[in-house]
């Protein structure tokens, strides 16, 4: 947000108040980052009715509530105690645009859990939406390619395009196992074909699959100790 965007926030409110505001700014800007999305929101659009983005600023929130946004579905989860999530939540709240917290993992098997409860949300949620983690690589890259799957019945070849270095994946990590995830799927389908939810209940086992995946060492220096991924 522009310094003259802020100081029309604070206007209103108390002392205490402006100060809590600016603390909740300072550390959404540094701790977690978001001057490096001020200048670039990795914003693409998947379908008609879903984009996917890194963490959305306040100003980010109402140029997409301006888009015809209804729907921010934030794959970090709550968090109180970061300025990210309190001044999205501030800005969905006076955009009128519904937020949605639903955490995902991006350096562990998927949870089947997580699996259905996907499908839920987006079966309920009224769109156009839009999906967020903090980077707009990793996990908004895996539920992007669940939503093109499960969602809208596309080819795994074409859902898997979602997880790509073009936006900040890097499949050499440990965020490689959500590539892996759907390759497996890929895999057993070729051999026995098989529902997608079949598979995830009957064949997929997230202990054995998540032994069985190695990553390399010069990609987890990069995304866990440079770029400090979540």
């Amino acid at each position: 947000m522009s310094k003259s965007g802020l100081a029309n926030e604070t206007t209103a409110l108390t002392p205490v108040g402006r100060r809590h505001l600016i603390g909740r700014y300072v550390n959404s800007i540094f701790k977690d980052h978001a001057f490096i999305r001020m200048v670039y929101k990795n914003m693409f659009r998947i379908t008609d009715r879903m984009w996917r983005s890194s963490q959305p600023t306040p100003a980010h929130v109402e140029d997409a509530q301006k888009m015809g946004i209804k729907t921010i579905i934030n794959l970090r989860g709550r968090r109180d105690d970061c300025g990210s999530y309190f001044l999205e939540e501030r800005a969905c709240r006076r955009h009128g645009v519904t937020l949605v917290d639903f955490p995902v993992n991006s350096r562990d098997a998927p949870k089947k859990e997580n699996l259905h409860k996907a499908r839920e949300i987006w079966n309920s949620i009224e769109y156009p939406a839009l999906m967020h983690c903090k980077a707009g690589a990793d996990r908004v890259g895996f539920m992007s390619a669940l939503y093109l799957l499960v969602h809208e019945k596309r080819p795994v070849d074409e859902a898997m395009s979602m997880l790509h270095w073009r936006f900040g994946h890097v499949r050499q990590a440990k965020t490689g196992i959500l590539d892996r995830f759907f390759e497996e799927y890929r895999e057993y389908s070729a051999k026995t074909p098989i529902d997608f939810y079949d598979w995830v209940d009957n064949v997929y086992d997230p202990v054995e699959f998540k032994a069985r995946f190695m990553s390399t060492w010069w990609a987890n220096t990069i995304t866990e100790t440079i770029l400090k991924r979540e």
